[in-house]
Parts: structure tokens; sequence; C-alpha cells
């Protein structure tokens, strides 16, 4: 929101109070003098007038948490367990997620409460890879990895997909990498050799990798060099 606006939800203040308040340099975002209204705030910013608190900023949250298998990628559900209750009280409070996985997939999520972050996490123009683990119900077809290669086309979207790097492991398991998120992409990829996908696991999310000392349902706070990846 645009500092002037913020200052108008004021009861008492019209647009004259508030430019003069800023014309005379009495506003501070941040301990930092702002005369500009259009200045953009974030809910994480602390605005002081003349020296007396305005609005407390919040405290931004970011977390890796190490998703288990039957767990709803959820904020909240009246049925089932979401991830939110892997979580303290403490700290759920206006947090999303960004990402999400389905209910039978484990692995890397990420969640935060700052809206722009994992905007940027999540933005299909911003082209960041994923890697999966993958184990499916049978042999991996020998053509799977050049046909992921030149894309899959998926007829309800009328689109093909961007090419997805295909390393097997074994005779059943392979690492993905993709770079894009398409709805249940990788069971519907492997769908089209009629190959069952048994197990999803995410290692990362751009330059984010999943903590190896991470047991399934632990999380922890992610690191300044984290963040500033995304």
């Amino acid at each position: 929101m645009r500092l002037d606006r913020l200052l108008g939800q004021h009861p008492t203040w019209g647009r004259q109070r508030i430019r003069s308040l800023l014309v005379r340099g009495c506003i501070q975002v941040d301990n930092k003098t702002v005369k500009d209204g259009t200045t953009d705030i974030s809910p994480f910013h602390t605005i002081t007038i003349d020296g007396q608190l305005f609005r407390q900023g919040k405290q931004p949250i970011y977390l890796m948490l190490h998703k288990p298998e039957g767990i709803l990628s959820a904020t909240s559900d009246p049925v089932h367990k979401t991830v939110m209750d892997l979580l303290p009280d403490t700290i759920t409070d206006g947090l999303h997620i960004g990402g999400r996985l389905d209910k039978a997939s484990t692995g890397l999520l990420l969640l935060t409460n700052d809206g722009q972050w994992s905007g940027r996490l999540t933005r299909p123009e911003r082209i960041k890879p994923k890697v999966y683990k993958v184990q499916t119900g049978k042999a991996i077809h020998p053509d799977t990895q050049k046909r992921f290669a030149e894309g899959i086309y998926f007829p309800f979207e009328d689109l093909t997909t961007r090419p997805v790097k295909l390393e097997q492991l074994s005779e059943r398991e392979a690492r993905l990498t993709l770079y894009e998120g398409r709805y249940h992409q990788i069971k519907r990829m492997f769908g089209r050799f009629r190959n069952p996908v048994i197990g999803l696991h995410r290692e990362s999310m751009g330059d984010i990798t999943l903590d190896a000392s991470l047991a399934p349902g632990d999380y922890r706070i992610l690191t300044p060099e984290e963040v500033a990846s995304v």
C-alpha cells in the first residue's frame, strides 16, 4: 500500500495533514525519513511519526519444512491434518505455502508470511528449476528420457510442457528437473507410458535444497542467503 493511503486510514487525519507531515519530514519508515507519499509500504515496515510509533511492522518469517506423506499442503482443513499442524501455534498466523505438494508427496515445502517473496518463488515467468525424486510402479520405458526432454503435450490445457531432464537412478527410480509446475504434471507425464508414480519427493526449489538433517515433519528457518536467492 502507498504510504499516504496507509496514513489516510487514521480516523481524523485528512489529506492536508498528511501532506504537511510528509513535507516537514515528520514520518520515518524503518528509522528513515520519507517525504514521498507514493512510497510502497509492506506489512513489515515500521512507521513512526515525530518519534511516536504509528504502526509496528510484522516480523517476516521464511521456513522450510520436510513434508511427510499423508499431510495436506493447506493452511486449514476441517477433516485432514495439514502442514500447519506440524508448526507451533506461535508462528502460524499469516503463514501461507509457496509451491504446494500433493497429499501423498513428500519433501521440501516453503512457508512464509511474505506474499511478495512467495510470488517471486512461484511466478511462472521466473524460471527456477525444481528437482524431484520419483519412484514408479513399473520399469521406466527407454523412450521416457527423450520424450520428457522434448515435452509432453497436454490436450486439456492445449500446451506442451517445457523440457524436463530425467536422470535414471534405477529401473524404477529417477530424478527429474522441471521448470514449471502443471497440475499433477509428473504423474500425467509418466501416465503417457502407463507407468504409475508411487513415490514423489521434492528435493529442491531454485537454489533452496531440503536440509538433509530435517526428519519428516521437522522444519527450520531459512538462512539469509536462502531468502535472498528467490
